[in-house]
């Protein structure tokens, strides 16, 4: 009977297994098979992936490790291959690691003993090739990744004892320094060395190493590549408990060197010892010193050892003293540093080029600091007043600001410094004779003494000249000091930060109630003659040249 369109097709029975035999399980084929399914495909990509999967499923097929290191080997002619290799063998070396394949045991025969070794002497070879693509401009930042991978893995080989592989990171370290790939250290800097307290403790010690075997014609671009790097540290530790930030699982000894806050501020205090030694210019002394008391002297345990750097400086005259001064200062706020002759040298620091330096803003912060106390002689602080007022007849607008509002504050805090600005003379011959002949200006402009230049018997007569100054902001100001002090002081922060821009743009943003009243013709021609000359004579660039 023929089966209806709508009728049901039967199910294909199954086959029962024999009675007593289990059934059959579908059987993986080995690796053997799908390389040579691998092979017949010519797929490059899933060979690397197969031969990482045997290497970890057989010691049998270890001697494929070679044949990866050769792929790696192969990025410099372009093989897209190469990387793909690269991040197989990590995973097959931190798999290893991790199964302590890399590490000899006590019990253990000659044979297995020379396949420890021979996969140590892989592993070497895989870290040199590894670091070798820290250089390469597309591949460096991945490499940088795989090295710390790799760097994580080998330090956590050993789970009773704490063992940083310092060798393969002063290793990157100094890679990482001498590669011209800035997002290299860029991202170094930024996701190790910020974040983890025992990369930066190991990195001190990296530095400190490398910059002590630096060759004499590097040393320059050493300095270049090292600074940044120190620079971006300035997150010091101040107890045991900010010790918390680990890349590798910190050590069980709470009497480990790695856990002490001094060990770590030592460490930092070294690094920058060493690149203080490999100073060669003026500019790398700048730089150095715009960093001093605030990145650099935190790191200190014994903050006296800047001394000879910052004294050296700070004797060198112009802007270094200037950029040193701070730092100078520091020592002698918080290590009592003894100064010799202090106040002579700040008081030479008061040249021509003092006004009109970029530098001038944060000198007059300390110098105010330096002549706040009321227990200084008043000849001494005259000196410095008068010395500004004399440099200030010579100096841009945006600096004599700032110099009138200082010499308020200084009178108010020395009053005996007053009779600058106003003596009466009380012997008639005298004020006749001084009427008659006027005065010779007792200061002594070359004297190098602060306490031996007779400036408390001057006055301050370059006042009246800036009070007729030709910008207005200045002759306005100056008249402070020519009225009664009512005001107790000024914040000089409000005034030590313009410049010809902000005056201008002071000016020009000031609303007029009134426009000024001024008398002017607009001529009919700039460039021809006039029509009627002997009633509108031409301009004098119409008389010189002709456009006609």
């Amino acid at each position: 009977m023929s089966e209806g369109i709508n009728s049901r097709p039967k199910r294909p029975s199954k086959a029962k297994p024999a009675t007593g035999e289990p059934p059959k399980k579908k059987r993986r084929p080995s690796v053997e098979e799908e390389s040579d399914a691998i092979d017949r495909s010519e797929d490059p990509n899933a060979k690397i992936l197969l031969m990482e999967q045997g290497i970890l499923e057989s010691k049998k097929n270890y001697n494929d490790i070679v044949v990866l290191l050769g792929i790696m080997g192969d990025y410099e002619s372009g093989n897209p291959e190469s990387m793909l290799a690269t991040v197989a063998l990590s995973r097959v070396f931190m798999r290893l690691l991790g199964q302590g394949a890399l590490v000899p045991k006590r019990t253990v025969s000659d044979k297995q003993l020379a396949v420890v070794n021979w996969l140590r002497e892989q592993f070497k070879s895989f870290k040199t090739l590894l670091l070798s693509l820290l250089n390469d401009e597309e591949l460096g930042v991945t490499a940088l990744t795989l090295c710390m991978r790799v760097l994580q893995a080998e330090g956590q080989v050993e789970k009773d004892e704490y063992s940083f592989p310092t060798e393969f990171l002063r290793q990157i370290v100094h890679t990482v320094l001498q590669s011209e790939d800035e997002d290299v250290a860029k991202a170094y800097t930024e996701e190790y060395l910020e974040q983890f307290d025992d990369i930066r403790y190991h990195t001190f010690s990296s530095i400190t190493a490398i910059l002590q075997e630096v060759p004499e014609e590097d040393k320059a671009d050493m300095f270049d590549a090292v600074l940044p790097i120190l620079s971006a540290l300035d997150g010091v530790p101040e107890s045991a408990e900010e010790l918390e930030d680990w890349y590798i699982a910190r050590p069980k000894k709470k009497a480990h060197n790695i856990r002490s806050v001094q060990q770590h501020k030592r460490r930092g205090q070294e690094a920058w010892l060493a690149l203080m030694n490999i100073v060669e210019t003026k500019e790398q002394r700048k730089r150095l010193l715009k960093l001093v008391s605030t990145i650099i002297a935190p790191w200190f345990t014994k903050p006296e050892l800047l001394a000879d750097f910052l004294t050296n400086s700070y004797d060198a005259g112009g802007s270094m003293s200037l950029l040193a001064l701070s730092g100078v200062f520091y020592l002698i706020q918080e290590r009592n540093l003894d100064y010799p002759l202090f106040y002579h040298k700040l008081y030479s620091l008061l040249d021509n080029e003092i006004l009109h330096s970029k530098h001038r803003a944060p000198f007059f912060r300390l110098l105010n600091t330096f002549l706040s106390s009321t227990h200084l002689p008043a000849a001494l602080v005259a000196s410095f007043i008068k010395r500004l007022c004399r440099l200030s007849l010579n100096a841009p607008p945006s600096a004599i600001v700032f110099v009138i509002p200082w010499i308020y504050n200084q009178m108010r805090e020395h009053p005996t410094c007053t009779a600058m600005l106003h003596r009466e003379i009380r012997d008639p011959d005298v004020k006749k004779d001084l009427k008659k002949n006027g005065m010779d200006d007792p200061f002594d402009p070359n004297e190098t003494d602060p306490m031996q230049t007779d400036a408390i018997e001057s006055s301050l007569w370059e006042v009246t000249q800036l009070q007729s100054h030709y910008h207005p902001n200045v002759s306005t100001i100056a008249k402070i000091l020519s009225e009664q002090f009512t005001k107790q002081s000024y914040n000089i922060e409000d005034f030590l930060d313009h410049s010809y821009a902000t005056l201008l743009d002071a000016e020009l943003s000031k609303e007029l109630r009134k426009a000024p009243a001024v008398e002017f013709h607009i001529p009919k021609r700039v460039f021809l003659p006039q029509d009627e000359p002997a009633v509108n004579p031409d301009s004098l660039v119409a008389k010189l040249w002709d456009f006609s």
